[in-house]
């Protein structure tokens, strides 16, 4: 029989954080962070991370797990997650992987093969170097030429996975693209439950723009100025989140700061955007439109509560698990 696994998904600054404590609460949860940058330590602000105070006595996983001079990437996040859901399972719990990462989501939904040979850290550097010399479109177009489709699939300046396809591409001349396909198309060994949190498109345009203004207001700046300091480069994995790259340009004296928080904002606005291109081709999905509950957390929470009765993962006669 196999165990169960609840996701909820969304982009960012639709509301998953609170929700998923109040899942948690209901069905006796842990939650598991499937978020490429509150793993790391001292990226509070930027990164809109939980505080403690607020977890409301839920355990959280893969949250200030890393220095921000450690690399992260799918195949550690597809470790570490693995092994918080054997630990939650052993304790009689249910894991709850919350996040915006679907391609972090999926690597675990699908227990995804990526042959992951030793890293090659000579091939990584000269990646790394291409993109400070020549820049990020130099790197893209690498991409292309060798792998047209995962280089269709990834955004520009998403570094990060620009050079994990590359390096992918270099161990095993096959394409990550058509590799992940190939996964994707394996059943889930989990008995899984996949949400998706939405909210109308301009209505999360505002929501991710005050966000934007609160982080500034609470300290994003002096956040980044804190970690420039500490060692963080422009290079860094840590350093590609948004937020963290713009007012380093601000920092280094390259944009004035109402220009970088004009392009923290729209930088969001097309991230969220392609958060839910990616989460439309995904596979049994439940879609959760916040606004046809007309907001309610607990209309909300209760639909999510049916799904998982009938879907088995939780009981019919009490939110408990099986």
């Amino acid at each position: 029989m196999k165990k169960p696994l609840i996701i909820l998904a969304g982009p960012t600054a639709v509301g998953k954080t609170e929700l998923s404590i109040q899942l948690a609460k209901r069905l006796g949860g842990e939650i598991i962070s499937a978020d490429s940058m509150q793993v790391y330590r001292g990226m509070d602000i930027g990164t809109a991370k939980i505080k403690k105070e607020k977890m409301g006595g839920i355990p959280h996983y893969l949250i200030d797990k890393l220095s921000p001079k450690e690399g992260f990437h799918v195949v550690l996040f597809q470790q570490f997650a693995k092994q918080y859901i054997h630990e939650i399972y052993a304790k009689g719990r249910i894991p709850i992987i919350v996040g915006g990462t679907g391609f972090y989501i999926q690597s675990v939904l699908y227990d995804i093969d990526f042959k992951e040979n030793q890293a090659d850290n000579l091939y990584r550097s000269q990646l790394e170097q291409t993109v400070r010399e020549k820049g990020e479109e130099y790197l893209h177009n690498m991409l292309m030429e060798m792998d047209p489709k995962s280089g269709s699939n990834i955004h520009p300046h998403n570094i990060k996975r620009v050079i994990r396809a590359l390096e992918y591409y270099h161990q095993t001349g096959q394409s990550m693209a058509e590799h992940n396909e190939e996964e994707a198309l394996k059943t889930s060994p989990y008995e899984a439950a996949y949400f998706v949190l939405n909210m109308p498109r301009e209505e999360l345009y505002e929501r991710i723009d005050r966000r934007v203004d609160h982080m500034i207001a609470e300290g994003l700046v002096e956040e980044v100025k804190k970690l420039k300091e500490e060692g963080c480069l422009r290079q860094m994995v840590s350093m590609q989140g948004l937020g963290y790259k713009e007012i380093l340009q601000y920092l280094e004296g390259k944009w004035e700061l109402e220009q970088a928080i004009t392009f923290i904002k729209r930088n969001t606005r097309h991230f969220a955007k392609r958060q839910l291109t990616w989460f439309r081709r995904e596979k049994e999905i439940v879609w959760v439109n916040k606004e046809q509950f007309h907001y309610d957390q607990k209309e909300i929470l209760d639909y999510m509560i049916e799904i998982l009765k009938e879907k088995h993962i939780v009981s019919l006669g009490k939110e408990k698990i099986l």
